[in-house]
């Protein structure tokens, strides 16, 4: 019977991650599993907790959103450690593209009783040459000032500070001169975003790249050029079905290797936290990390 160890951040959600977690947790162990419970003080002590249970042979669960999600996942690719997820997050947009069940039963019948799945992960190395590895995708614009904004937000919590972050961001952005390199092949434009996405959805549901897999060893790039702005939040209105693809301002390519820089300093952002300004590259670590699904 597997042994689990749950990673959950107490400052981030907490009520809302210690509710997935219970519902999940009495499951396992009626089922005759072992789970202990970790609480992580930040992001980087997520890290060091699943790479400790890692080294000891458990199951590493990560309990929270896409946040959570990518740096457990990212501190465990590579190591050969199985990754459960437990989605309590606000987007989980990385559970979705797995099709992971919400309900608790058959979350708990996946997590017993799956076998893993080898999925990628992306290496994501910033202007100071600074690592990192996630698992959604990498994203360089408009969103990522407009996760900046909800993140900083006082007032608005929730979904409401995203959906005041995102009108903000929209209203003042100044299209930035994009240089996307995808394995050698530059694409110069100016615009709204580029997406390399390792995982088909980002942002609360959004089918950002509806033909990217999780497991192709590729990064689907998603670059979105400059429109004006009725356009744009018609086409932002899209996401939620992937209609926008078929839009002539939005412009796709597929590769290992994305480097991202642009005219002036914009924010990027990778599974849901904004890191640094570009440039970035990022790069995909194919088949890195096995998670039960």
């Amino acid at each position: 019977m597997r042994q689990f160890t749950a990673v959950v951040n107490p400052t981030a959600g907490g009520a809302t991650s210690a509710a997935a977690l219970l519902g999940v947790a009495r499951l396992l162990r009626e089922a005759g599993a072992g789970l202990e419970t970790e609480y992580s003080r930040s992001l980087a002590h997520a890290r060091e907790l699943a790479r400790a249970a890692g080294e000891r042979g458990r199951v590493v669960l990560a309990v929270g959103g896409d946040g959570m999600a990518g740096a457990i996942g990212g501190a465990l690719s590579g190591t050969g450690t199985t990754l459960g997820l437990v989605p309590a997050g606000r987007g989980n947009d990385f559970a979705r593209a797995l099709s992971l069940p919400t309900a608790p039963d058959a979350l708990a019948e996946v997590l017993l009783h799956h076998e893993p799945r080898p999925v990628d992960t992306v290496e994501v190395v910033s202007a100071v040459h600074e690592r990192t590895v996630v698992l959604g995708s990498v994203y360089a614009g408009v969103d990522a000032l407009a996760n900046r904004h909800a993140n900083r937000s006082r007032l608005l919590r929730g979904t409401a500070s995203y959906y005041a972050g995102a009108l903000r961001a929209v209203t003042t952005w100044r299209p930035p001169r994009y240089r996307v390199t995808v394995d050698g092949r530059e694409h110069a434009f100016s615009g709204y975003t580029v997406v390399a996405a390792n995982s088909g959805y980002y942002g609360f549901d959004r089918r950002i790249a509806p033909d990217a897999r999780v497991d192709d060893g590729l990064l689907e790039v998603v670059m979105i050029h400059h429109a004006p702005r009725l356009l744009f939040f018609a086409l932002m209105n899209e996401l939620a079905t992937g209609a926008h693809v078929h839009r002539p301002q939005v412009r796709i390519a597929r590769g290992t290797e994305v480097r991202i820089e642009a005219d002036r300093p914009i924010p990027y952002g990778a599974d849901g936290e904004v890191e640094a300004e570009v440039p970035v590259t990022a790069r995909v670590l194919p088949g890195a990390l096995r998670v039960l699904c």
